[in-house]
């Protein structure tokens, strides 16, 4: 088996892409600042791979971050003028989903909480769906337990959240929905879809928000004289 690499610094430097921004809502142009690109031919058949590793940084907002970017000369398309091209796959990190961000104030949730949601965070954002299930699935299960709802078993506990005040009948029924999604994950190993993800995730931080946050928010208010 031949094979051999070569590496080319800096070879696209300077040059635009259009990426997903971890900070800015959406995809925005960014520079790249320092490039390592190789190329090899490997086996009998010399078949021909192109990486690129780029650091680079958006446009609008300046944040930095990483780009992987790999071809193979066995992955191909054809354009309208019959020319071949090789098919991108493209890996940035920190992983991240466009106009998804963490919440503004997650700092002031508690330690536990706040861990379990950022980890989720990230597994949403790596599109990692098996682990971004079961985190949804912590996530309130540790609400729960923080806000000490009684139950012996998570169904329970949900509606013990309704009894508290902490959550409204129309909410426990969706988090019962995701206490569904999450128990698939971790028992069948089942990827529930990216917007179905999404939405829940959606779900989950507008119980942190109603739970944490905005008590937290109101406690800063004017008072009414009585």
């Amino acid at each position: 088996m031949s094979k051999f690499a070569k590496v080319k610094l800096n070879e696209t430097q300077n040059e635009e892409r259009w990426l997903d921004c971890a900070q800015c809502d959406g995809s925005t142009s960014h520079k790249v600042l320092v490039s390592a690109n190789t190329s090899e031919i490997d086996g009998p058949d010399q078949i021909h791979y192109n990486e690129q590793y780029e650091v680079v940084q958006c446009q609008g907002c300046r944040t930095i971050s990483f780009r992987k970017n790999w071809q193979c000369s066995e992955d191909y398309s054809v354009d309208d003028q019959g020319n071949f091209e090789y098919d991108d796959h493209q890996e940035l990190f920190p992983g991240r989903v466009a106009g998804r961000h963490r919440l503004r104030d997650s700092s002031h949730l508690p330690d536990e909480v706040e861990r379990i949601y950022n980890e989720t965070h990230s597994a949403l954002c790596s599109r990692l769906p098996v682990l971004t299930g079961v985190g949804i699935r912590a996530l309130i299960e540790v609400v729960c337990k923080d806000k000490s709802a009684e139950g012996r078993t998570l169904e329970r506990q949900i509606d013990g959240l309704v009894k508290l005040g902490a959550l409204t009948k129309d909410g426990a029924d969706i988090l019962h929905s995701l206490r569904i999604m999450g128990n698939q994950a971790a028992h069948e190993v089942k990827p529930h879809s990216e917007q179905d993800l999404s939405t829940a995730f959606d779900v989950v931080e507008h119980l942190l928000q109603g739970v944490y946050l905005l008590p937290l928010k109101a406690r800063k208010l004017p008072k009414r004289n009585p």
